[in-house]
């Protein structure tokens, strides 16, 4: 991580895009908002998982480990290139709301979707037709299962893929042929928009790199059981005899929940990916950078040990610490890859194990500013406490917003930080970002929601709540004219501005 300089940047997934379409997604909005960065002095964008939602509308639950949520695609692109027309692209009227409206949404893009592979198939394109056929068989180590996947899930009406029918379920030979051959128009169309996710994604992240703006993804340490991933390869997950998790994952009670996390994911056969090198976990990793500059692994503590809770218990109380084979992994992860700008996602309960896998790699930890006050406060987050190979962030996406969790602070907290930052905090996230600044940290993530100073409503997960979540959006009256250039001013005072940059006027709205 030695070659990256002093750096601030902004937490905003996709989703959380304006956009005429119902959710954020790869389209004019993306691009302008690469351009508010860079006006801004900013050289991060951080997302959340690009893989599909799942339960919950989760991107923590993606049916893929590998491939990318389709409902990101910008359909005014296909439109550009004949697939679409027009009055296909008019949005729907529930799209008026600012969340996302999922139950609106998937319907409205996936049908578009599926009209514009349609039209795409009956072209006569042969350069389209070549780009597509090559992208299908760069990929076909997870592109073939994943479209396969999606597309017996369609057809056993969302049911888990171990309660399909047994020859298919199993994976049988003559039961997987015959279903590429009945269901091949199905699986073409979930190909063709994993082309254009991935066409759509290397567009936009090369506009941003050049200039200046860095992609910060996010990557689940565990993937869903009603994946393309654990049904290909059931022998490298905890499984019964049926398929099912024999035991799932989570975290233990915190500060988030009194009766912990139970995510429900299937836990690794940590002994099986050893016997293969780790070589699942690499195609992972390497795939993930040919996505984002930088990358984020969610729960990294699960390397070392993580939370195993019987599949029987409905919460994560009853659970056991298990050890996990991190340093084997990330020394195949190096021997395989070289150095690889990770950043650690350290919170929860930390060992000294923990701390020591990531400093052996030299991956920066996270430092949340909301978790340092009063007598309970994680003291390793204040600010002097900071270390330089971390990241600063005033809150995450499981976090309330700084407006929000000020005004429901326990008064210890308050005066701590009032006397800690000498502010009667009555803009409290002001406060807070500042002191980011001021860190000795190298990098610095900072919540869209804090910069618009919004409160909890505007908060995008709660830890622990199965419904919504995942649905904020912004709009561009929402951001005041001169918050750019606040922003590049404090990067101009601490030091965070990107090398050779010059102040930029706000562009205009695309």
């Amino acid at each position: 991580m030695t070659r990256f300089s002093r750096a601030s940047g902004v937490l905003l997934h996709i989703t959380s895009l304006p956009g005429p379409h119902g959710s954020g997604d790869f389209g004019a909005d993306a691009y302008h908002f690469v351009d508010w960065l860079v006006a801004a002095g900013q050289s991060m964008w951080q997302i959340l998982p690009l893989g599909g939602i799942g339960p919950g509308n989760s991107p923590y639950m993606s049916s893929s480990a590998f491939a990318g949520n389709v409902l990101m695609i910008d359909l005014a692109d296909l439109a550009q290139r004949g697939w679409l027309n027009d009055s296909e692209l008019q949005p729907d009227a529930r799209f008026a709301a600012r969340p996302v409206d999922f139950d609106a949404v998937v319907p409205f893009r996936l049908e578009r979707l599926a009209l514009a592979a349609q039209r795409f198939a009956g072209t006569a394109d042969l350069r389209q037709h070549a780009e597509f056929s090559g992208f299908c068989a760069r990929n076909a180590n997870w592109l073939d299962d994943y479209a396969l996947f999606m597309t017996l899930a369609e057809q056993f009406a969302g049911r888990d893929w171990c309660d399909w029918e047994a020859p298919l379920a199993r994976r049988e030979r003559r039961a997987m042929k015959s279903a590429v051959v009945e269901h091949g128009e199905r699986i073409a169309f979930w190909k063709f928009c994993q082309w254009r996710f991935f066409s759509q994604l290397a567009r936009l992240r090369r506009y941003a790199n050049e200039r200046g703006v860095k992609i910060v993804g996010d990557a689940p340490i565990f993937i869903a059981h009603h994946s393309a991933e654990v049904w290909s390869r059931p022998d490298l997950f905890l499984l019964d005899a049926h398929g099912r998790p024999s035991v799932v994952a989570g975290v233990p009670p915190d500060y988030f929940s009194e009766t912990g996390q139970r995510w429900g994911n299937p836990l690794y056969r940590w002994d099986a990916h050893a016997r293969e090198g780790f070589a699942w976990w690499l195609e992972r990793i390497r795939r993930s950078f040919e996505m984002v500059d930088m990358l984020r692994i969610d729960h990294f503590r699960g390397f070392a040990a993580h939370w195993e809770i019987p599949a029987s218990e409905p919460t994560a109380i009853h659970g056991q610490w298990v050890s996990a084979p991190g340093e084997a992994l990330f020394a195949a992860i190096s021997a395989a890859l070289g150095p690889l700008p990770i950043i650690a996602e350290d919170l929860g309960v930390i060992t000294p194990d923990v701390i020591a896998l990531r400093r052996k790699y030299q991956l920066p930890g996270m430092c949340i500013l909301q978790f340092a006050w009063g007598e309970g406060g994680e003291k390793r987050f204040l600010p002097h406490n900071h270390e330089r190979d971390s990241v600063v962030y005033t809150g995450t996406h499981d976090n309330d917003t700084s407006l929000g969790w000020w005004q429901t602070a326990p008064e210890g907290e308050r005066h701590h930080l009032r006397e800690y930052l000498t502010t009667d905090g009555h803009a409290v996230n002001w406060d807070l970002i500042r002191a980011a600044y001021t860190s000795v940290a190298k990098f610095i993530v900072l919540p869209m929601q804090d910069l618009l100073d919004l409160g909890n409503e505007h908060r995008m997960n709660f830890p622990g709540k199965s419904e919504g979540n995942w649905s904020w959006r912004f709009q561009w009256p929402d951001v005041a004219p001169a918050l750019a250039a606040r922003l590049h001013r404090m990067c101009e005072l601490y030091q965070r501005e990107p090398p050779a940059s010059g102040h930029q006027e706000l562009p205009q709205q695309r």
